[in-house]
């Protein structure tokens, strides 16, 4: 089985090629360019890089969320129309449990946030692939509420982590622990390797669809302004 993964629901754009039980490429990007003018010529390289045409693919991959709205859609629409063309499946992966699985950290619980803006993060906590809770998108206090009582121990990573860093380590104490700046980021071999986990479970380009925790903006603005005039 060959799977091209792509990842473009954070800052940092990528993609990987699995085959047969290994990685033979991945490539992250951070760059002027938006999400939806680099995502395909990254997907193309990825191709040219490991001597494959995109006939050979069996499955194709991408986050599906959380995440940016924008960049969760961007992958999603790409993905959608390569199954579509190719005529082979594609596989939804969760993002915070991609982010999860790029840490190696036995015992601890894996604490993966994203930024979410209006004073929220995206979160879930796994332990040695296990998950212990589902994703929610809550207030950082909510969010540590929730996770205190699954350990003593917690690895934090993600883009989240930046602008939340002081606060965590006021509230978790020295049970907090952050992945190196290196790891911090999604991984998109993360998110191949669970392709292949989730083979068995995936889908026609029809049934592919973001996972949005909320309503995007755009939403929440239309129904604040309705809200308004009733």
């Amino acid at each position: 089985m060959i799977i091209l993964a792509l990842d473009t629901s954070g800052p940092v754009a990528g993609t990987a090629v699995w085959q047969d039980g290994r990685i033979r490429y991945e490539a992250m990007a951070v760059n002027k360019m938006t999400h939806s003018a680099s995502i395909m010529p990254m997907a193309e390289e990825a191709l040219l890089r490991t001597d494959l045409q995109k006939e050979q693919l069996s499955l194709l991959a991408v986050t599906v969320g959380p995440g940016s709205f924008t960049g969760v859609r961007i992958g999603v629409t790409a993905v959608k129309a390569m199954s579509h063309a190719l005529g082979i499946p594609c596989v939804g992966v969760d993002a915070l449990e991609a982010t999860a699985a790029g840490i190696d950290s036995p015992g601890d619980v894996i604490c993966p946030i994203q930024d979410a803006r209006v004073h929220q993060v995206y979160g879930a906590a796994f332990r040695d692939g296990q998950r212990l809770m589902e994703d929610a998108a809550l207030q950082l206090e909510e969010y540590l509420d929730r996770i205190r009582p699954l350990g003593s121990r917690f690895l934090f990573t993600g883009d989240g982590v930046t602008p939340y860093r002081d606060r965590i380590e006021e509230i978790m104490g020295p049970g907090a622990r952050f992945a190196p700046a290196q790891l911090a980021y999604l991984r998109p071999a993360a998110v191949a390797c669970l392709a292949a986990r989730y083979a068995g479970q995936s889908v026609d380009y029809l049934q592919l669809k973001p996972l949005y925790l909320r309503p995007p903006q755009a939403e929440r603005e239309r129904a604040g302004r309705t809200a308004q005039h009733e």
